[in-house]
């Protein structure tokens, strides 16, 4: 008999991830790491550092009690690679917040032209269905 591996998954953070849209490489990007390991974090597997959980929840605008949940992983990976220092992370979310907001923004904007021309579309055939 083998060993049975005893993960806690972030059932509450993978949940609030998916309801508001977003995929494991997003956040991934917002932690500075890759989508592997990201994926490790959400399954239990790797340590999620309070660090993390902090941009986390700020990305996906909520309180981090909100996501939080105790984590018995052993496994932690500290990034201290000089392409991943505060600085360089400070820069890219800042460019990723400025980037995301714009698209959020321009998808909006493409909502609501659709939206008028549904409404447009639904007058033209209710007007053809009168004739």
């Amino acid at each position: 008999m083998g060993l049975k591996k005893s993960t806690m998954q972030k059932e509450k953070l993978r949940l609030l991830r998916k309801k508001k849209g977003y995929t494991q490489q997003q956040i991934a990007d917002v932690i500075a790491t890759d989508v592997s390991n990201y994926s490790r974090k959400e399954n239990g597997d790797v340590k999620i550092i309070k660090d993390e959980w902090d941009k986390i929840a700020r990305f996906l605008d909520v309180s981090v009690e909100e996501i939080y949940e105790e984590d018995d992983a052993k496994v932690i990976i500290n990034n201290d690679h000089p392409v991943f220092n505060d600085n360089a992370a400070s820069s890219i979310m800042t460019q990723f917040n400025n980037f995301s907001a714009s698209v959020i923004q321009n998808l909006q904007d493409y909502i609501s032209l659709l939206k008028e021309e549904n409404e447009k579309l639904k007058e033209e055939l209710k007007n053809k269905n009168k004739k």
